[in-house]
Formats: C-alpha cells, sequence, structure tokens
C-alpha cells in the first residue's frame, strides 16, 4: 500500500499515535509491513502465513516462518485486521531475530567485582527459578543498558536479553528465568519501550493474580454486558456467534495499569472437538487496548493449538490441555454466571503520544517501589527497526515453572504468614 514517507517521519519523529484502533501505534499497520519488507529475506523470514480460516472464529491470526532462528521459528500475530495480524506477527519475528544476534560488547565478571566499577542492576530482584545457578562470586556475562528511571547507564545480566539457544551455554548461564518476556519493537523507539514495559508489567499482573483465592479471583470477572469498546464488543460477538463461550478476568496490579486475563473454551461438547480450552493476556494503558490484546492473544493461542507449527509445544503439552477433565473444568469456570465487575470501572488513560504512554508507565513503576528500567537498545543501524529489550528488578516473571521463586511483590501478595514460611 502506497504511503506518504514525509507524514510518515513526521509521526515518528513525534511519536504521535496515528493509529489507535486495537492498539495504538504511530502509523497504521500497512505502513509498518511496507517499511519493514525489504529486510525479512536478509532476516530470514520465508513465510507469512494467514491461518484464520483453520478455526471458525474469524479473528485475523497468522504465522511467521523463520526456518534458520536461534530460537523458536514460528511466531504468530493477531489483531483486529489481518494487517494488524501480520504486522504483530512480522515484528514478533524480527525482534526474536535481533535478540539472537547481539553484537554488543560484553563483559565477564561476577557480581562482586562488577559492582565496585560498574553501576549494576540489583541482582537479587530478577526472576530467578529455584535450579538457579547464580553466585555473587561467580562470573557471568553482563551487557550495558539504559536506566530510564535514574538516567545513565546501567549492566544487566546477558542472560536476561539475548535468545540465542544454538549455542552451548555460555560461563554463568543458567542463572535467571531465560524467555522473550520484556523484548519488543516498533516503528519508534519510545513505541518499543512502552511495549516492552506493557508485557513484563502483565505478566508480573499475571503472576500475582494466580496467588488469589478462588474467590477473590471471581470478584475481579467482568460482566461482558459493560463492555462499550466497539473494537472489543466485535470481538466477543465473533467469539459468541462460533459458538465459544469467553470469560474475562481484571488482572489489574497495585500499578494501576489496566490488564487482563481471558479464557475461551467450547460451547457444546461435540464427541470429534479437539481444540484445546486457551487464554490470553493484555496489558496497556488504555483498558480497551488491553482487553483487545487479551481476546485477540486467546484467539490466537487457540489457533496455535489447532494449527501445531509451534516448535516450542511438546507433544504432552497438546496431551494435558486435550484432557477431557480440563476441558470441563475450564468450562464450569468460564459459564459460572456473569461477572460482577463493571469495565468502565477499570482504570484507563488516554493520551496523543506514545510518549505520554511512557511516562505515566515509568510513574506508576516509581509509586509502587520499582527504582530501576534498564533498556538495552539492540536496534541494528544496517535495519534502522527499532527493537529494545527492557530488563525491570522487582516486578515478577511468568511463574509457569513450578522451580519459580516467587520475588517480593509475589511474596507479599501471599500475606504475612505464606511470606515467613518462604
Amino acid at each position: 500500500m502506497p504511503f506518504d514517507l514525509l507524514d510518515v517521519r513526521t509521526a515518528i519523529a513525534d511519536a504521535v499515535k496515528a493509529h489507535t484502533v486495537g492498539t495504538h501505534r504511530v502509523m497504521a499497520p500497512e505502513q509498518t509491513l511496507a517499511r519493514v519488507a525489504p529486510f525479512l529475506p536478509i532476516m530470514g523470514i520465508t513465510r507469512v502465513a494467514n491461518v484464520t480460516g483453520l478455526d471458525s472464529v474469524g479473528i485475523p491470526v497468522v504465522m511467521v516462518t523463520r526456518p534458520n532462528s536461534r530460537s523458536i521459528s514460528v511466531s504468530q500475530g493477531k489483531g483486529v485486521t489481518l494487517a494488524a495480524a501480520k504486522a504483530s506477527g512480522v515484528m514478533e519475528s524480527i525482534e526474536s531475530y535481533h535478540a539472537e544476534r547481539i553484537t554488543l560488547p560484553l563483559k565477564f565478571a561476577s557480581f562482586e567485582e562488577m559492582r565496585w566499577t560498574h553501576p549494576v542492576v540489583d541482582v537479587g530482584r530478577l526472576p530467578r527459578l529455584a535450579t538457579s545457578a547464580y553466585s555473587p562470586h561467580s562470573p557471568i556475562l553482563w551487557i550495558e543498558g539504559e536506566d530510564l528511571l535514574n538516567g545513565g547507564r546501567k549492566w544487566v545480566p546477558f542472560e536476561t536479553v539475548h535468545l540465542n539457544f544454538t549455542v552451548a551455554m555460555a560461563p554463568g548461564q543458567g542463572c535467571f528465568l531465560p524467555s522473550s518476556n520484556g523484548l519488543a519493537s516498533g516503528n519508534h523507539r519510545t513505541e518499543a519501550i512502552s511495549h516492552a514495559l506493557t508485557e513484563l508489567i502483565e505478566r508480573d499482573a499475571t503472576t500475582l493474580w494466580r496467588l488469589f483465592g478462588a474467590s477473590a479471583q471471581e470478584d475481579t470477572r467482568i460482566d461482558l454486558d459493560s463492555v462499550d469498546d466497539p473494537v472489543c464488543r466485535s470481538l466477543i460477538d465473533r467469539f459468541d456467534a462460533a459458538g465459544v463461550e469467553v470469560g474475562v478476568w481484571e488482572i489489574t496490579s497495585d500499578l494501576g495499569l489496566p490488564a487482563f486475563l481471558c479464557r475461551i473454551v467450547e460451547r457444546e461438547d461435540l464427541p470429534q472437538q479437539s481444540v484445546r480450552p486457551a487464554s490470553g493476556m493484555g496489558c496497556h494503558v488504555a483498558r480497551e487496548i488491553a482487553l483487545s490484546r487479551a481476546l485477540t492473544e486467546a484467539a490466537q493461542s487457540r489457533l496455535t493449538f489447532i494449527a501445531g507449527a509451534r516448535d516450542d509445544m511438546p507433544r504432552a503439552e497438546y496431551d494435558r490441555h486435550l484432557d477431557p477433565a480440563r476441558h470441563a473444568q475450564w468450562k464450569a469456570r468460564i459459564t459460572a454466571g456473569a461477572g460482577r465487575r463493571n469495565f468502565a470501572g477499570c482504570p484507563t488513560s488516554f493520551a496523543p503520544t506514545i510518549e505520554a504512554d511512557l511516562e505515566h508507565q515509568l510513574a506508576r513503576l516509581r509509586a509502587c517501589g520499582i527504582d530501576e528500567a534498564v533498556m538495552v537498545d539492540l536496534t541494528k543501524p544496517e535495519f534502522g527497526i527499532p527493537v529494545v529489550r527492557m530488563v525491570v528488578p522487582g516486578l515478577e516473571g511468568l511463574d509457569e515453572s513450578p522451580d519459580y521463586l516467587l520475588g517480593a511483590r509475589g511474596q507479599r501478595a501471599l500475606g504475612p504468614t505464606m511470606e515467613k514460611a518462604a
């Protein structure tokens, strides 16, 4: 699709929101795709497949194939339009490419060696597993970033930034929770940073919400009839027309940035049915964008299962989700009456620029005792596509592993009795 390059450059320079349907971006998804298309062959992206038609829901989902990936070779994208889904999937694949091929300077030293001569993050607040090999006296690799909350440069463990899993583990690896959490790309560096922060905040909120008791969780369920945003309303209606039940819970944490968990399950128990229940999460400064992200991610998760193309999902994962007892449990939870929380009561914010969104996010982090937010700029000048990795000590990671160690925020959510016992 042709577009005015001067208008695009102006929007990027000012980080003004030019596209606000289902997401907030400085340009329309068609323009994003046009900008990055020349670089896709260089990055090894061989296919952008529209898999929407494999399901009956009709919410656009794509899969993006990069066979020589050093992490996962298939990325997913979703959106309220096919162009938005394509941009989502392509940019996810692009950001992974950048995190797999980092050429920035590294240092190899222990925390005790680094802290006397270099500003380093509080590694004790980074997400870890019980099997962590970390010791403040053992050397690990470090990479430098910019602390957005304090200004200046700061070093973070390289393991929390890179995604190259094709080489033998570097000395000192196995200390911190490996994931792509906090990795993001964008049309503008500020857009990438803001998106990375919302992902970190979303995962933190999810882990904290999971610590609630069943009754407390049920109190956060949204009355879907109260959802008045037309985009979200149309997504909910698509699920309904396809015979898919939807449940939405507000998982907003003390940070006050709206976040939602969406769960979906087939309405009818058909003998030939082999579609698993699915879920999605979303966070954004604007509640309607957070909810649309959760709804579209649930559709994406369902189609990921149907397509069967993800190389990080073993057979046991499919078997677990196809267990009839698990399906019945999800269905009972989703269909157990209407939610009690009004969507209009959820926090929200809107500003004309991405910079204002980022300022709001950083202010909320400060208000809740988060005092470091390090941005590692992974942008490669030969492409000029902004890619960043955010590392925010103090936020919880996703607690999907039984070996996950809760941080201070999770311990506080458990309560004083559990905190002392931990």
